[in-house]
């Protein structure tokens, strides 16, 4: 496993980390034992960085993890979760209830601290609810020792761009934006390199779009989109590789990005996830896959509220 440095934060965090979301049974029903294995098999191969967030099962994921993380070293691993977003169309950003939805989550997951908090969403309220609430919250928590970064986490990339032009953040969360058929990403690395930003990436499979189950209904992927990323992941099985080996290999090779989050409640997918990333990449493979993908390129969807979306290529 190899280790990145996460911006201004200090930590080194492992290429590949784990994301805690699968723990809440959002993608399938999960056994509860299962899960809590499942963390252990990651950190004892080197991931150290979880990530989780209330809104993942509506509490379930954090309160899985923390069954887990209870019978673990609190040094072996970084913990970040969140605070804003509780449910489908459930936000809150007030600065008091960022401050009761930390002390609730530090419950759930039987620690004294998480190591960094993100702002769950926030393209979904207004700008100035997050500015005027939710930021306030987080000087007071560091002080506190209740948390000891924070940062903000979204879909659209003008997420990071508004909250860094407000104020000074330690890290961000960016999901979809650094895969195979999408690379924005790559477009507001100089600001937060610049900025000495800890960056994480989530989701290298793009929700689904890059495997080889049934989409689910709700991804908001368009035809197109879901169209040519569904030939890429044919065009591999038929070359009898597997696209998800491919996806994981390509997000986590990149070193300016430091960590990128895979989700399972599985033990041997965690562990087929981490041996992928020592591999070599096929090459020759991940050519032909991304001219597969060109005709739909860095196209994304549209999330939150439309002061977030300007410029959306769908």
């Amino acid at each position: 496993m190899k280790y990145r440095k996460l911006g201004k934060t200090g930590l080194e965090v492992s290429a590949l980390s784990f994301g805690a979301s699968s723990l809440g049974s959002v993608f399938r029903e999960t056994d509860d034992a299962e899960s809590v294995r499942t963390v252990h098999t990651a950190v004892d191969m080197g991931i150290n960085l979880i990530d989780v967030s209330p809104y993942y099962g509506l509490t379930k994921a954090e309160r899985v993890l923390g069954k887990a993380i209870a019978e673990m070293k609190r040094d072996r691993f970084v913990l970040t979760t969140k605070a804003g977003r509780y449910g489908a169309d459930k936000f809150d950003f007030s600065e008091q209830r960022i401050i009761s939805s930390v002390d609730e989550s530090l419950q759930r997951l039987q620690t004294d601290y998480i190591d960094i908090l993100f702002l769950h969403d926030i393209e979904f309220v207004p700008f100035e609810q997050v500015a005027e609430g939710a930021f306030l919250a987080l000087e007071k928590l560091k002080q506190a020792g209740k948390i000891r970064f924070s940062g903000v986490s979204g879909l659209p990339l003008t997420v990071f761009e508004k909250s860094l032009a407000y104020t000074e953040l330690d890290a961000v969360l960016s999901y979809c934006h650094y895969s195979l058929n999408d690379t924005s990403l790559l477009d507001i690395l100089p600001l937060l390199e610049r900025q000495q930003v800890g960056l994480i990436s989530a989701s290298p499979l793009s929700m689904g779009l890059l495997g080889n189950r049934a989409l689910a209904d709700w991804h908001p992927a368009g035809a197109e989109v879901r169209a040519a990323c569904q030939e890429a992941a044919a065009y591999c099985a038929a070359k009898g590789e597997d696209i998800a080996k491919l996806a994981v290999q390509y997000a986590t090779a990149n070193e300016r990005i430091p960590t990128t989050l895979v989700s399972t409640a599985n033990p041997d997918n965690i562990r087929k996830n981490i041996e992928w990333t020592d591999e070599p990449i096929h090459e020759e493979l991940l050519a032909e896959v991304l001219a597969i993908l060109a005709p739909i390129h860095n196209r994304s969807w549209e999330s939150g509220r439309e002061e977030y979306n300007t410029g959306i290529v769908v």
